[in-house]
């Protein structure tokens, strides 16, 4: 198996010059269960963190973080590509592009600034002109004026009733004595509560500080919360969900004359950071927080509304400071691996009942450091290790969902994410 490798260029810190491409196991076998090699540049790009691959087009998409555009490349050869028109702009620190299901629409996120972006893809995988969505909307409330603390909670309500958000149906209000919220739970948790109750590094998403001060794993104070848009995921029926660690949300959108419109927003709780998200056959959304280590899972009520429905820490072995990065199932949907940055491990989390019910199963050392990325192919996991410059991968076992030792390694620079082309 290929895959293309996404990194930092020196222009954001890290020593790639390009995307680069992995071999894992046989290069025509849809395993990769075999050695790994890094065997060079596919082309050369500034600071590609995110890859995608348009297989109807033969085409890669790649976020230029640093530069704040999208690029897309045409294959040239084997596992050679070249630019396909352009640079196109996105916005600060754009990190994720998604391509839809029908080959049609390419949508990023930026974490910088909270944009996102939906283009039209020609026949030939050719990026359009951007547009933009509708900003996202911090439920807790934007501070007033310079200096000012939340807005009033009927301010509140007001700002998050405008994108869908019911606090009310969440059983939330207004900060009071008892902290935001009242320090109240979230129906439908599990008992994970907004502080305090999650276990973990985050601990409900503040691991044990106070609602204005910074936690360890670097959730900013309430007054200096910005929109910081992160990942997009295709569901059924033409929905979209896209991603904010900044606002602590997951946003529901459907394609509409060529742009984005908004359905509702689902608020997750306060400095948990959503950060990645996997679709599951059974219907529901996992979302992996940053900030919390925590998993959730979400799901459409009678009336097509999404809903929190579950939740759980990632595991008693994370440690304060820990942030959480990707999210990705087993081959059956079993399993969730969530990337845990810090303590350097990769969190194991059980699917159970109708999809709903989620159960922390393990925390196993990732054999990287820093692991930004990682992916399922069959019985392997591949793990990129941004600060360690390689990436690795390890034998799932398939009944308990446990991954095993290191079994083969390769350096990489800086790599950051991983995508399977063919």
């Amino acid at each position: 198996m290929r895959l293309l490798v996404g990194g930092y260029s020196a222009d954001s810190g890290g020593i790639a010059g390009g995307i680069g491409v992995l071999v894992a196991g046989d290069v025509d076998s849809p395993s990769a269960g075999g050695p790994l090699a890094f065997v060079g540049e596919a082309v050369a790009a500034s600071s590609p963190s995110w890859v995608t691959w348009n297989e109807r087009t033969d085409v890669a998409y790649a976020t230029l973080e640093a530069a704040g555009a999208v690029q897309a490349y045409r294959r040239v050869g084997e596992a050679r590509f070249a630019p396909l028109g352009d640079p196109v702009e996105a916005g600060e620190a754009v990190c994720h592009a998604a391509v839809s299901p029908d080959g049609s629409t390419l949508v990023a996120t930026c974490w910088g600034d909270g944009r996102v972006v939906r283009y039209a893809l020609a026949g030939d995988g050719r990026i359009g002109r951007p547009s933009f969505a509708p900003a996202a909307v911090d439920p807790v409330g934007p501070a007033a004026g310079a200096g000012a603390g939340l807005s009033d909670a009927s301010d509140v309500e007001a700002a998050a009733a405008e994108v869908g958000i019911d606090l009310a149906a969440l059983g939330l209000g207004g900060r009071g004595d008892g902290g935001l919220f009242g320090g109240r739970g979230l129906d439908g948790f599990d008992g994970v509560e907004l502080f305090g109750g999650g276990g973990g590094a985050g601990a409900g998403g503040f691991g044990g500080a106070g609602v204005e001060g910074a936690s360890s794993a670097g959730t900013p104070p309430v007054e200096e919360r910005v929109s910081r848009a992160h990942q997009t995921v295709f569901l059924a029926d033409g929905v979209v969900a896209t991603s904010d660690l900044g606002f602590d949300l997951v946003r529901f959108w459907r394609l509409v004359d060529g742009r984005l419109r908004p359905l509702h927003d689902v608020a997750l709780p306060f400095g948990s950071g959503p950060r990645h998200m996997v679709w599951h056959p059974s219907g529901h959304l996992y979302v992996v927080t940053e900030y919390s280590c925590e998993v959730f899972a979400l799901a459409p009520d009678a009336t097509g509304r999404w809903r929190v429905v579950s939740g759980t820490p990632l595991g008693a072995g994370t440690l304060s400071g820990d942030s959480a990065a990707e999210l990705a199932p087993s081959r059956d949907g079993a399993f969730l691996y969530a990337g845990v940055r810090g303590s350097d491990t990769i969190a194991v989390v059980a699917v159970r009942g109708a999809g709903d019910a989620l159960t922390p199963v393990a925390l196993v050392e990732a054999g990287v450091a820093w692991p930004r990325h990682h992916r399922v192919v069959r019985d392997t996991l591949l793990v990129a290790g941004e600060r360690s410059d390689d990436v690795v991968s390890m034998t799932l076992d398939i009944r308990a969902g446990v991954p095993g030792r290191v079994r083969f390694r390769a350096p990489a620079p800086s790599p950051t994410c991983l995508t399977p082309f063919v």
